[in-house]
């Protein structure tokens, strides 16, 4: 395999197993324990839920960073490299370093086959044993349970939050989903939930495992304050931490979960030290502002609950002129529900157009439009791909209009290089 390029590696992990998704974790656990993986020298802190579990790990790297600790990040997916899943103390993985990897797990795995995130767990934790890292913070792909993460004893596990998606693989209920995002959970470990509203089934779970489970609102708190917020659990108490470096209502909640996590683990840094990573911390996609005479927004939410704080977002920061959203939405998740999440914060003159996006899960811009147009009260402009769609977008936008592009990584990854061409006069 020595030689081979990125694309080529990443081309033969997609056809080594026969199944996409085989949620499983005893082939994963069996490379690891060849590697001499499933312990690390790190402390590792295992991030799930449904929606804010990408904030809650940009939080933890950042605040354990800014007080001097050296961290490995894993996150899924990617918006536009495939490196951009590995960072190592901040820095994404070179490519070097990656093909590296892959090649340990290769001369690892054997005749066992591994799907595609599976390698790339793999990957990532063998790119980290080489370095001298204090943490692993690993956000989970899917679920929990039986997550390729969750082949690692968590130091600590947070649970961001409980809502409706990939229902055909978690249950459809928010007690099955539950159950299956604390499985990350372990005895004697630290265990949060990020969330007031919590399934049954979590605290469940957290009892038939042994994990102490803190909740946000019972164990951990914060109020927002004129310039940020102030963060309690217990007898400790943050006051006068600055806003997080990432926008919108909800990521306070994300911040103090995070703050949560660390302070259960015994790792809350000095006040310092937590100011400056909360408002250091940058997350691609998440309610993305570039400025300029027409503002341009990017946000990968694809589900109901994450397209609530998204109108939270929206409402709290509007556009002098309109919102121009492009809305591309994959075929298996719920559009009339995330219709619904938006259309509070939509005005009488926000202009909304429907993306096309392709492959097995895509949807055509005229099905999506058919399901928006009654629940937003007006029929959306139809584009055939996602950059036809910010080709219109730039035509018809105004001076303090705001274009937000969302619904979904494949629609947001694609935008976001779209924009970055267009902005330096190459589109």
């Amino acid at each position: 395999m020595a030689g081979r390029t990125l694309a080529e590696w990443l081309a033969y992990q997609e056809r080594i197993h026969p199944r996409s998704m085989d949620f499983t974790l005893e082939r994963i656990q069996a490379v690891l324990g060849r590697l001499g993986l499933l312990r690390p020298r790190a402390r590792v802190i295992t991030v799930g839920g449904t929606n804010g579990k990408g904030s809650v790990t940009a939080y933890l790297d950042a605040v354990l960073r800014a007080a001097g600790a050296r961290v490995g990040l894993y996150t899924s997916p990617h918006l536009s490299r495939y490196t951009e899943r590995i960072r190592i103390d901040g820095r994404e993985i070179d490519e070097a370093q990656l093909l590296a990897a892959f090649e340990r797990v290769e001369a690892a795995r054997g005749a066992v086959t591994l799907t595609f995130f599976e390698y790339a767990t793999a990957a990532a934790l063998a790119a980290f044993a080489v370095e001298p890292l204090d943490f692993l913070v690993l956000e989970v792909g899917l679920g929990g349970r039986l997550d390729a993460v969750n082949a690692l004893d968590a130091d600590a596990a947070v649970v961001a939050s409980v809502a409706f998606d990939h229902m055909e693989y978690l249950g459809t209920t928010l007690e099955a989903i539950g159950r299956e995002k604390a499985g990350i959970f372990r005895a004697g470990r630290p265990a949060i939930f990020g969330s007031r509203s919590m399934p049954a089934s979590v605290a469940e779970e957290a009892a038939r495992r042994g994990a102490p489970l803190e909740q946000l609102g019972r164990d951990f708190d914060f109020e927002r304050t004129a310039t940020g917020f102030d963060w309690w659990r217990g007898s400790e108490r943050l006051a006068g931490l600055p806003a997080p470096g990432l926008p919108g209502p909800v990521q306070l909640t994300n911040a103090a979960t995070a703050l949560a996590v660390l302070a259960a683990g015994g790792w809350l840094p000095a006040a310092g030290a937590v100011a400056a990573g909360l408002a250091a911390t940058r997350l691609p996609g998440r309610f993305e502002r570039h400025a300029g005479a027409v503002d341009w927004l990017f946000d990968v939410a694809h589900n109901p609950a994450a397209a609530t704080a998204l109108a939270d977002a929206m409402r709290e920061a509007p556009p002098r002129g309109r919102w121009i959203l492009l809305a591309g939405i994959l075929a298996d998740k719920d559009a009339a529900a995330i219709g619904h999440a938006l259309a509070p914060a939509l005005r009488a003159d926000d202009v909304v157009c429907a993306l096309t996006l392709d492959g097995e899960r895509g949807r055509p811009a005229a099905a999506l439009a058919a399901i928006l147009a009654p629940i937003l009260a007006r029929s959306p402009v139809l584009a055939g791909s996602v950059t036809a769609g910010c080709e219109y977008a730039a035509r018809v936008a105004r001076p303090g209009d705001a274009v937000l592009v969302f619904g979904s990584f494949h629609t947001v990854g694609p935008a976001r290089e779209w924009h970055r061409l267009y902005s330096a006069g190459l589109s």
